[in-house]
């Protein structure tokens, strides 16, 4: 291997810049937040420009693929863009009026009945001598329901006197509000060019990196964006058949709130392995406000449910899909979800699959020949 003295400077260079971040850290570390902060609508733009590149996409290749004439080749973009992001927009608002009503009325009656059940609670303490005497003659002289009220009137006078706590939420509104818009205009710049935007990067890459150096970032990129598509399509589709079976299910044993929790079930299968789960426990909530024997057969009933989709849906429709072992995806998901929450396990699991993947190839590499090692 020869060294040229650009490769000299060059790694020169790379630990002037190591100390100068090292002995200034208080500085960088800082800056660092801001420059997110900033970056913050072209990063939201990223993400939604590749979400929505997914579907729109599909639209172009099964839809819009053979349009003749030169006006609709012009508007197939702008067509399927815009069908792509009222889909999207549709399937929010359709989860949002069969969950939010629901459970607006499900809340309403838990603090209906919130004061009868603490009494029977109570008394059901004091028939088994669970409590001592002095602890539950204390709470049953509490009217709940006057408590309840009165909690609801200072949460509600609390918040009302709060002026600094109503601009400062204001404030967050508009600035998430800007984010959005200006996440939502530069997707719809990236979409709509994104071939070319594709080629001048590939054109900028190859001329500044070495041949071999350009290979090997193309090949990751490829592999990240492979488990990354997969990942994101296979989920959704997951979650829609796990949705629907679960919404005919509960309307087979006639359970209540069925469309409710179906869709809510669905939801909560985009984030794997737990998502169900939690979705489950919020359902069974809302069961229990109307029957325990109902909410009883549901948990039943979606434990079967899990181990069907878990054994016979997940692994063909997204376990075989990215190509990650079991093991490897339940660390993913501990892991993942313990540093950074519920975005941890969403983007932990594509970037481990897309690992797993690049290393099981390396391994699998001829090894190089003595001309090749000596490059």
């Amino acid at each position: 291997m020869t060294w040229h003295w650009k490769t000299f400077f060059g790694i020169l260079g790379g630990f002037f810049l190591l100390y100068l971040a090292i002995y200034y850290w208080p500085s960088v570390s800082a800056f660092v937040p801001v420059l997110f902060s900033a970056a913050a609508p072209l990063l939201a733009g990223l993400a939604l420009a590749y979400l929505v590149n997914i579907l729109m996409a599909f639209y172009e290749r099964h839809f819009l693929a053979g349009v003749q004439g030169k006006w609709m080749r012009m508007t197939r973009r702008p067509v399927c863009m815009l069908g792509a992001m009222l889909s999207i927009l549709a399937i929010i608002v359709l989860i949002s009026a069969l969950v939010v009503p629901q459970l607006t009325s499900c809340i309403a009656l838990v603090l209906e009945e919130l004061p009868d059940s603490l009494d029977k609670l109570v008394e059901l303490l004091a028939e088994h001598d669970i409590l001592p005497e002095d602890i539950t003659a204390l709470l049953s002289g509490i009217n709940w329901e006057e408590r309840i009220e009165q909690i609801a009137g200072t949460l509600v006078s609390g918040v009302g006197n709060m002026l600094g706590a109503v601009a400062a939420a204001v404030t967050s509104v508009i600035s998430v509000v800007t984010t959005a818009v200006l996440a939502l205009i530069f997707s719809i710049y990236l979409l709509a060019g994104k071939e070319r935007l594709a080629r001048q990067s590939r054109h900028f890459l190859e001329h500044y990196l070495p041949g071999r150096w350009y290979c090997r970032l193309m090949s990751v990129l490829s592999v990240l964006n492979d488990c990354f598509h997969k990942f994101i399509v296979g989920q959704c589709i997951e979650a829609v058949i796990l949705g629907g079976l679960c919404a005919l299910g509960m309307l087979i044993l006639r359970l209540p709130y069925a469309p409710m929790i179906g869709a809510l079930i669905g939801f909560t299968a985009l984030i794997p392995v737990v998502g169900a789960f939690i979705g489950g426990a919020a359902g069974a909530f809302l069961i229990l406000m109307v029957s325990p024997v109902k909410a009883l057969i549901f948990l039943v009933f979606l434990v079967v449910l899990q181990q069907l989709e878990g054994n016979l849906i997940y692994p063909r429709v997204v376990g075989t899909s990215i190509g990650l072992p079991g093991i490897w995806v339940l660390a993913v998901v501990t892991i993942g979800g313990g540093v950074f929450g519920i975005f941890g396990i969403l983007i932990g699991i594509p970037l481990a699959a897309a690992v797993y993947r690049l290393i099981d190839r390396d391994m699998h590499r001829p090894a190089p020949s003595a001309e090749e090692a000596q490059e």
